[in-house]
C-alpha cells in the first residue's frame, strides 16, 4: 500500500521562511515602500511564529501587494529570489528526506501557509509535484487579483486542505497504512495529531516540548 507524506516547507525544508525573506527581497530590490512594508512584515512574521497570526489579515497583504505588478514583473522577479536566497539554502540532508519517501514510492506533498506564488518554484526545486498552498485569486490571465480562494493552510486549515485533496483524488487519511507529517511549528498539532507518523522537525521550543510529551520522534535537518 501506498503511504503518505506530507512535509511543512519553512523552517521544516527551508532553514527560512519563505513568506518573509520574499517581503524582505522586495524590500530589497526597492519593489516596496522599505519601512513601513518591513515593518508590516516583521509584524506578522513575529505573530506566526507567536502563533497568534489573523492569516486572513496576512494574506490580504501578501495578495494586495503581488496585485500591484504584473505576473510577468512577478515572475522575472521570483526567478531573481530563487536564485539570490532559495537555491542556497536547500540543504542535503532536506533532499535526501524527501528523496527517500519518493523512492519509497510515497503519495508526497508540501503543505504550507505560505502562498502558492512563493512556493510553487520550490515545490519543483524539491522534485514535488503536489502543493497546498494558499491560493490567490487570478484573472483569465493569469494576473494576481489582491484577493484569495478557498481556506487558508494554517492551523486546523491544514487538515481541512489535507481532506479536500485527498477527497479530490478519491482517498482519505484511512486509506494509508501509516501518514507522516514533518513540520516545525506548534501552528501545525492539529495536522501532526492526524497523522500516524508525526515528525517534529527542526521544531520550535512548543513544538518541541509537546513532541516531547507526546513520544514522538524529533529530527534536525539544518542547524538554526
Amino acid at each position: 500500500m501506498t503511504n503518505l507524506t506530507l512535509f511543512d516547507l519553512d523552517h521544516t525544508l527551508l532553514p527560512l521562511d519563505s513568506d518573509y525573506e520574499w517581503g524582505q527581497f522586495l524590500v530589497r530590490i526597492g519593489a516596496v515602500e522599505s519601512d513601513a512594508f518591513a515593518r508590516r512584515n516583521a509584524e506578522f512574521f513575529a505573530q506566526y511564529q507567536a502563533g497568534t497570526l489573523d492569516p486572513v489579515a496576512y494574506l490580504e497583504f501578501a495578495f494586495g501587494t503581488l496585485a500591484q505588478f504584473p505576473r510577468r514583473q512577478l515572475d522575472a522577479w521570483h526567478d531573481q529570489f530563487m536564485e539570490d536566497v532559495i537555491y542556497p539554502v536547500i540543504l542535503p540532508a532536506a533532499r535526501d528526506l524527501v528523496k527517500r519517501h519518493q523512492d519509497a514510492g510515497d503519495l508526497i506533498a508540501i503543505i504550507t501557509a505560505t502562498n502558492r506564488f512563493v512556493t510553487a518554484p520550490i515545490a519543483k526545486a524539491f522534485g514535488i509535484g503536489n502543493l497546498i498552498a494558499a491560493e490567490p485569486d487570478v484573472t483569465s490571465g493569469g494576473e494576481i487579483t489582491g484577493r484569495f480562494s478557498g481556506v487558508p493552510p494554517y492551523g486546523e486549515g491544514k487538515v481541512i486542505n489535507t481532506k479536500d485533496w485527498l477527497s479530490s483524488l478519491g482517498k482519505s487519511l484511512e486509506n494509508f497504512e501509516r501518514s507522516t507529517f514533518y513540520s516545525d511549528s506548534q501552528n501545525d498539532i492539529p495536522l501532526l495529531n492526524l497523522v500516524t507518523d508525526p515528525v517534529a522537525t527542526n521544531p520550535n521550543a512548543k513544538l518541541a516540548a509537546y513532541a516531547k510529551t507526546h513520544g514522538w520522534p524529533i529530527i534536525k535537518l539544518f542547524n538554526d
